[in-house]
């Protein structure tokens, strides 16, 4: 039995996504879950167009992942004992795919696969959507208050989580053909591996790696652009840049915002003079920057896209995609920050630590914000 999943960051994206994955896919079953306020959690089960199912549930706990774990996978085990066709899964927005696939696979007695993980998306909208500085809550695509993550952020983790880009246009939309044209081009620049579906009739099964899904999401990843990647005449770019000697973390800090500024995505590692045993992942999205202590520095870890051996020292590696970006400038500037033949000789013992991320001595790495 196959399974699609498909996540989005409003409703109406996913109601069209898992509607016409449907027509082009008779008999199968789109199960729609959404979440309330007050942990309320209505559950749609249709064949077509025709309603099968519906039915509420409170959860004691209104939670993202209490919803996937204690409605969702139930219901699909369920389903599987009658299903003729494929199941299309349609999360509520806003929640990761990462998340109800796991669960699936953690948890599902019948035989299953998931297909296929798809992101639907309105391509006018992306851009902007990365730009956005408040939260997902904020932004009215949650009730959950407490979540913190911008609809940027959850749309970067789909799109690296994701095996497929389905472009929906919503009708009560206007449309934007300037910012489509954009997004259009967007898309690849920041998900190379990714096939864009122009209609559900192009979604192909048996195009999700669960392996490597999962390693592209994982912080302080920064994989060097390919010639296929991005678009002719797109107006975005990615540089990578590797730098082998420890970073000054007081000069990176000063040039921090510097680097940030025009990158709609900034993400990689960092090796820092204060703490050079321990990996940093850097993640930039739109308007936020921050740093994340991952613990030592593994040994045969990807670095920058490249299996590192035992005997291979640590680097930085970030790959920044934006708009007008100068390779150079951006260059010069992380090289200014690298250590000299005098601090390396000196050991760089003793820096501060601006970022507040050092020592590592609690149990689950610290995370500090700068912007």
């Amino acid at each position: 039995m196959t399974l699609l999943v498909v996540s989005s960051l409003d409703a109406l994206c996913r109601q069209q996504a898992c509607e016409d994955l449907a027509a082009a896919r008779p008999g199968s079953l789109v199960v729609l879950h959404d979440l309330l306020e007050s942990g309320l959690v209505i559950r749609r089960v249709f064949s077509g167009r025709i309603l099968l199912e519906r039915e509420e549930t409170t959860l004691e706990h209104g939670c993202l992942s209490c919803a996937v774990r204690l409605d969702l996978v139930p219901s699909i085990e369920r389903l599987l004992k009658k299903a003729a066709g494929p199941i299309i899964i349609g999360l509520p927005p806003g929640v990761p795919s990462s998340a109800a696939v796991s669960a699936l696979r953690r948890t599902l007695s019948r035989p299953a696969s998931v297909g296929s993980v798809v992101l639907a998306c309105s391509p006018d909208a992306l851009e902007d959507n990365i730009w956005e500085a408040h939260t997902l809550f904020e932004s009215g695509f949650t009730p959950l208050p407490e979540e913190e993550r911008t609809p940027g952020e959850f749309l970067l983790g789909e799109l690296a989580f994701a095996d497929t880009v389905l472009l929906t246009e919503p009708d009560i939309v206007p449309p934007d053909p300037l910012g489509r044209e954009r997004g259009l081009h967007l898309i690849p620049e920041l998900a190379p591996h990714i096939e864009v579906a122009h209609d559900a009739a192009a979604v192909r099964a048996g195009l999700h790696r669960y392996r490597d899904a999962v390693a592209r999401t994982a912080p302080g990843n920064a994989f060097m652009p390919t010639r296929s990647s991005g678009t002719p005449g797109s107006p975005f770019a990615t540089m990578f840049q590797r730098v082998e000697r420890p970073l000054h973390p007081g000069r990176f800090r000063q040039v921090l915002a510097t680097l940030a500024e025009g990158c709609c995505v900034l993400r990689g590692q960092l090796w820092m003079a204060s703490a050079p045993a321990c990996r940093i992942a850097i993640q930039g999205i739109g308007p936020r920057v921050w740093l994340e202590n991952l613990g030592p520095w593994p040994e045969g870890a990807p670095a920058g896209g490249v299996k590192r051996t035992a005997q291979e020292p640590a680097a930085t590696v970030i790959a920044a995609t934006g708009e007008g970006l100068d390779a150079d400038e951006f260059e010069q500037l992380l090289v200014s920050c690298q250590l000299t033949d005098e601090e390396l000789a000196a050991g760089g013992n003793g820096m501060h630590d601006p970022f507040g991320l050092f020592p590592l001595e609690e149990s689950t790495p610290p995370k500090g914000t700068a912007s």
